[in-house]
């Protein structure tokens, strides 16, 4: 399955309701196994962030559905990066011309 890393930081809304971010999470987590999505990772942060977190999903799409849907709810805004694993890595290192 692919792995993403998430970048997140809270908006506004999101900061002012943060004590109930960890029932927020609790509920996100539902959405995306229910889209094909799962959390492998989470972490609070300090810096530029104020979340990392590494999820597989089953394909592109059911990641940008779940992104869309946490999106939508207007506590974060998040910023995605494909990763790509070491194996990986190597293959397409080694299938360079």
């Amino acid at each position: 399955m692919p792995t993403y890393v998430c970048l997140f930081n809270w908006t506004q809304k999101g900061i002012e309701e943060v004590k109930g971010s960890p029932k927020r999470l609790d509920a996100v987590k539902k959405t995306f196994s229910e889209l094909g999505v799962e959390i492998k990772e989470f972490y609070l942060t300090m810096g530029r962030h104020d979340l990392v977190v590494i999820m597989e999903a089953k394909d592109d799409a059911a990641m940008a559905r779940g992104l869309l849907a946490l999106g939508s709810r207007g506590a974060v805004r998040t910023e995605t990066l494909r990763a790509f694993g070491e194996g990986d890595y190597r293959k397409i290192i080694g299938s360079l011309p």
